[in-house]
């Protein structure tokens, strides 16, 4: 498994990271037993970034990868934990607490969930516009100095915010959506990280399953797809011609098409990490083989000809979403 660096300061880590979130919200029932399985397929593959959320579904996914890490050498494992997502017993989304007591409260919590002493990166699900991003970072500074965090991240924030919390604290990575379809990172973001040293793990690399051969096979949506704009009527028929020309790239490069799409996003830059979202082993297996995908120079030109970010329709995220993304204001 070969391996990157989140940032300057922060930790070497595998070149791809596991999301968990799928194992426990937004894609439908899944397996425990084999969520728990492709846990252990991923580590056994050398990879030692797992990402989760302490709200993908309630606490679900922490107590899952609790059970999943027992074992596992706790070094050998670098745990990216989200915070602050509000939820009601339906889990509709209340907004984000990411003020200082509620910061320490959450990791508190965190900390029992995993069966662990520390996090290694911990972050603010999202910038929550009533709280300065100061009181949020200096209240996980806090807890860096009483040795519960080894180093602080961020999501989906924006150039100013990026700017303040690192100001604050040495930013290690910004979480944030980064694929052939969703490339609004490289306007302003990408650039104020490298000048900053900060380091990119993104999500979303698969454009939540549009780019892969199942949705070219059988395009029905359901769940947290079907509230998203980029799989509704037309635009779900425009995107998917950008995806038939993506495979026809990806069938002369003897790959499918998403291995091909964690390969893109890859082979953006040493500084970004993929996480790939597979809950079940077969998928793993796949992701993994996107290793083997090596892209030239005039691949790469092909492929934003194939896909050019104007051509895509829809947003990333339905508007309600959208406005709670300090990185697209």
């Amino acid at each position: 498994m070969r391996t990157r660096r989140l940032g300057k300061t922060g930790p070497t880590v595998s070149a791809f990271g596991l999301g968990a979130m799928g194992m426990s919200d937004f894609y439908g029932a899944a397996s425990e037993p084999e969520s728990i399985a492709t846990v252990h397929a991923a580590l056994e593959a050398g990879i030692t970034l797992i990402d989760t959320g302490d709200f993908y579904g309630m606490g679900h996914n922490e107590m899952l990868l609790r059970e999943a890490l027992k074992g596992a050498t706790r070094e050998n494992v670098v745990l990216s934990v989200k915070y602050g997502a509000q939820r009601d017993p339906k889990g509709n989304f209340l907004g984000f607490a990411s003020d200082a007591k509620s910061t320490k409260t959450a990791l508190a919590y965190t900390l029992k969930r995993l069966g662990t002493d520390y996090i290694d990166i911990y972050r603010p699900a999202r910038v929550a516009p009533h709280i300065p991003i100061e009181d949020t970072i200096g209240a996980i500074a806090d807890l860096v100095k009483e040795g519960y965090v080894r180093h602080i991240g961020l999501s989906e924030a924006g150039v100013e915010s990026i700017r303040r919390a690192h100001a604050v604290h040495p930013i290690v990575d910004l979480q944030i959506e980064y694929s052939i379809i969703t490339r609004s990172v490289e306007r302003n973001i990408l650039p104020v990280l490298r000048e900053l040293g900060i380091g990119v793990t993104a999500y979303g690399i698969l454009s939540r399953g549009l780019i892969s051969e199942s949705m070219l096979n059988d395009s029905a949506v359901s769940g947290f797809r079907a509230h998203s704009p980029r799989f509704q009527g037309e635009n779900l028929n425009q995107n998917l011609n950008l995806v038939r020309a993506l495979k026809a790239i990806a069938n002369e490069k003897r790959c499918s098409v998403a291995q091909l799409a964690i390969a893109w996003v890859a082979a953006r830059g040493e500084d970004i990490v993929p996480l790939v979202g597979a809950r079940k082993r077969e998928r793993l297996a796949e992701a993994l083989g996107a290793f083997d995908v090596t892209l030239t120079p005039e691949d790469l030109k092909r492929i934003d000809a194939a896909a050019p970010p104007e051509a895509v329709a829809g947003q990333r995220y339905a508007p309600e979403q959208m406005a709670m993304l300090d990185s697209e204001r």
